[in-house]
């Protein structure tokens, strides 16, 4: 079992960088896919980037190249850099994980998620 707790969210500007945190409790979080996704008012929560637990990277094709998925596994922690925000970034982000996980890009993939951290972009 993991226990997820996400940081780094906060109100940007338009074209600002954040970088959001995962820190992950357990001894075996190299064996876990971990995966971001965001939830904006009155949508669904949408995929954004996955790294299965053997090391494969994914990402929603509208955030290619601006987002980029990480892990440290010495310190158990996963990351989401987000560069050129864009009001449209703006959502609550949920990191999530499932042991031996092939990194889905669909919510029903993981077993374990954080209770999210908002990020809010103005232009």
């Amino acid at each position: 079992q993991v226990h997820l707790v996400e940081s780094g969210g906060g109100l940007v500007q338009a074209g600002d960088s954040l970088r959001l945190s995962c820190a992950a409790s357990g001894r075996t979080f190299s064996q876990y896919a971990l995966a971001w996704f965001r939830q904006a008012p009155g949508k669904e929560r949408e995929f954004v980037a996955s790294n299965s637990w053997s090391g494969g990277t994914f990402y929603a094709d509208s955030l290619k190249g601006r987002f980029t998925i990480s892990r440290d596994v010495a310190k158990n922690m996963g990351y989401l850099q987000m560069n050129s925000l864009k009001p449209g970034d703006t959502a609550v982000y949920y990191c999530a994980a499932r042991r031996y996980g092939a990194g889905a890009t669909q919510t029903h993939g993981y077993d374990y998620w954080g209770q999210g951290t908002q990020v809010t972009v103005v232009s």
